[in-house]
C-alpha cells in the first residue's frame, strides 16, 4: 500500500477525533488493497482511486464511531464490507455481522474476514427480509442501503429489545418522513468527512416508548 493512503488515512483519523492503534490502521489499509484487488473482477465500488477509497469508504465509515455502541452490530445490505469490516477493525470487542444478498459480495466478504483475521466478524449471504434469528441485534447499521423507511421496517425483526437503528445516508431531510408510526428519530447527526465536500448525516432510530 502506498505511503499516500496510509499519510492520508493517518491525518483523517486524527481530524475526526479518533484514535487507533497501529495494528486497526495497518488492517485498514489491508482491507482496502484486497478491495482494491477483488472490485476487478466483482465490482464491489465505483471508486477506482484508493486515494479517494481513503476517504469516502474507510473515513466515512469511520466518521460513525463517537455515536454507536458496544455489543452486537448488523450491517445490512454489507456489499464490500462497508461499514462493518471498517468498524470491526476499529472495534475488536464489538461483534459484526455482515449481510447481503449477493453471493459475489459475500465471497469477498469471507474471504476479507480470513485474510484479515478478523475473529469479531461473521457473514450471512441472503436476504434480510427471509433471515430468522434466535437473538436480536442492540445495532443495525445500513449504508445508502435503502430508503430510511424501508431499512427500519424490513429489518424489525431482527433488532433486540431496546436496540437501534443507525442509517448512514448523504442528506436525509426527506427520508425522515417515511418512517412508519411507532419509530422514533432519536438523532439525526451531521458528519464531516475529511476528504468528502459532500453532505453527510446519521440518522439513530428506535421503537417509540409510547
Amino acid at each position: 500500500m502506498h505511503i499516500i493512503e496510509s499519510a492520508a488515512l493517518e491525518t483523517g483519523i486524527s481530524e475526526l477525533g479518533l484514535v487507533l492503534d497501529s495494528e486497526a490502521k495497518k488492517k485498514l489499509l489491508a482491507y482496502l488493497a484486497l478491495l482494491d484487488k477483488w472490485n476487478k473482477v466483482y465490482n464491489l465500488t465505483a471508486i477506482r482511486n484508493k486515494g479517494e477509497m481513503v476517504s469516502y469508504h474507510l473515513l466515512d465509515s469511520l466518521s460513525v464511531l463517537p455515536y454507536l455502541w458496544g455489543g452486537r452490530w448488523l450491517d445490512v445490505g454489507s456489499g464490500g464490507g462497508l461499514p462493518g469490516i471498517v468498524l470491526a477493525i476499529a472495534k475488536p470487542d464489538w461483534n459484526f455481522t455482515l449481510l447481503d444478498s449477493n453471493t459475489k459480495k459475500t465471497s469477498f466478504l469471507q474471504q476479507a474476514v480470513i485474510e484479515l483475521g478478523l475473529k469479531n466478524v461473521s457473514v450471512h449471504s441472503g436476504r434480510v427480509e427471509d433471515w430468522v434469528i434466535e437473538r436480536g441485534f442492540e445495532g443495525i447499521i445500513s449504508r445508502a442501503f435503502t430508503e430510511l423507511g424501508d431499512f427500519i421496517e424490513i429489518t424489525s425483526h431482527l433488532l433486540a429489545p431496546k436496540g437501534r437503528w443507525v442509517a448512514m445516508k448523504g442528506w436525509a431531510g426527506e427520508e425522515l418522513g417515511t418512517v412508519s408510526p411507532g419509530i422514533q428519530i432519536e438523532r439525526v447527526v451531521q458528519l464531516s468527512v475529511p476528504g468528502i465536500n459532500a453532505k453527510r448525516s446519521l440518522v439513530i432510530a428506535k421503537v417509540s416508548e409510547e
